[in-house]
């Protein structure tokens, strides 16, 4: 373990040049996977109403229904998973460019957002076109309230009022499935439009279906963190995340499940990042709730490459350690954070370095914040790995990924779309 900077205070070596003009260009933010599978969405129904014009009412109706069970589905747990594991099981032999980019499975919240544009967009034109009568004024108030939906979904609106758009969206979205029921029972449907409505409703209802109250065992080893165990008859994969909650119809959160090798149970690290997780910390309850199946996350994605670089920063640590106890893929660890062990205590430190003994871990409190995109290549670089997995915040995340991606090094982090 490194908990000072060596070589030089800080790092050795010059990062990679940057690629190619037209290759860097696609490594921009702004053309990340998650806004491609956006736009290819509204391209392919713009070619659809290219070809079909002029589009006949019923198929209005049909396009939008298609699109909105999309936007619905696609976010659906067992979904995630089963494209998880399409996507991470091709062989590492496969060449280095074609797993890259399957690792980017995590950007299918981009089906989400083009299928609810283009249904959207669909359904308004359906409802402009529709004769006078009840279901035109379900329609409308239909649209009025996905309009809603779609504007507090934005993230000038949902990075400052993230209680906000989570309760909107919920409670918005079932309103917003009751008239879609409403209209199209009033517009005498098929068997298909039922049927998929049904799949529709089933999707949503199904985490909700395995609501529950567990115990929860805490452990505070600072006034920063908290350890949550939970050993309720369910062990989950290395990878994947639970959401909890103390008022189940207000909000939710997700933290990364960290299994034990050979352990029942699991644990969550929670740290303080803002009123929810602060009262959670200040105030421990004894039970939480939990819905739904744990659901596979961006780190499930090691397994597409031979060795990977962990890096995190703060309580990143927690998706982070799932994986390093596995050892299912050769990894490294680089970790910068404040204190660590007065932070989150001598146990998960010293838990982490038997696995992990020549982890690199950053004490920020006493030699400030690294370059961490400068860390990330020098680990990579020495350690021969393949690719960069980052957990940290945001910006930093962003920082990572895009610095090491625009150089040719393969590199994920999450995208908070949601």
């Amino acid at each position: 373990m490194t908990t000072s900077p060596p070589r030089d205070q800080q790092t050795t070596g010059d990062l990679p040049p940057l690629l190619p003009g037209p290759r860097r260009l696609l490594k921009h933010p702004r053309l990340m996977h998650y806004n491609r599978l956006a736009a290819l969405v509204l391209l392919a129904n713009t070619a659809f109403a290219w070809v079909s014009w002029p589009v006949a009412a019923p198929t209005l109706g049909h396009a939008a229904l298609a699109n909105l069970a999309l936007a619905v589905v696609v976010r659906q747990q067992y979904v995630i998973n089963f494209l998880f594991r399409l996507a991470t099981s091709a062989p590492t032999s496969w060449p280095l460019r074609v797993r890259w980019t399957l690792g980017k499975v995590y950007h299918f919240g981009g089906l989400h957002v083009g299928g609810a544009l283009a249904g959207t967009a669909w359904f308004l034109a359906s409802t402009i076109t529709a004769s006078d009568g009840p279901a035109r004024t379900v329609g409308w108030t239909l649209i009025t309230l996905l309009a809603l939906v779609i504007a507090t979904a934005l993230p000038p609106f949902r990075s400052r009022r993230h209680d906000h758009f989570e309760k909107i969206h919920r409670f918005g979205g079932w309103t917003a499935l009751a008239l879609f029921w409403t209209h199209t029972l009033l517009s005498s449907p098929g068997p298909w439009q039922v049927g998929v409505l049904a799949v529709v409703t089933f999707s949503v209802a199904l985490p909700w279906l395995r609501l529950r109250k567990v115990d929860v065992h805490l452990e505070r080893p600072s006034s920063h963190v908290v350890l949550a165990r939970f050993d309720h008859g369910e062990t989950p994969f290395a990878g994947s995340s639970t959401a909890i909650s103390r008022s189940p119809l207000k909000e939710w959160h997700s933290f990364a499940n960290v299994p034990a090798p050979g352990e029942s149970g699991f644990r969550l690290t929670i740290s303080r990042a803002g009123d929810w997780t602060g009262a959670f910390i200040d105030d421990l309850p004894e039970q939480v709730w939990v819905k739904g199946i744990t659901t596979a996350g961006v780190a499930n994605i090691e397994v597409l490459f031979t060795k990977v670089v962990y890096v995190a920063t703060g309580s990143g640590i927690g998706p982070c350690l799932p994986h390093l106890l596995a050892a299912q893929v050769p990894s490294r660890l680089v970790w910068a954070t404040r204190d660590p062990r007065a932070t989150y205590g001598d146990a998960l430190v010293d838990e982490i370095l038997a696995v992990q003994p020549d982890a690199r871990i950053w004490d920020t409190s006493r030699h400030g914040k690294p370059d961490m995109v400068r860390l990330a290549h020098e680990a990579c670089r020495d350690f021969g790995a393949e690719a960069v997995i980052c957990i940290s915040n945001k910006k930093l995340t962003w920082q990572v990924v895009h610095g090491l991606e625009r150089r040719g090094i393969p590199a994920y982090g999450a995208i908070w779309d949601s």
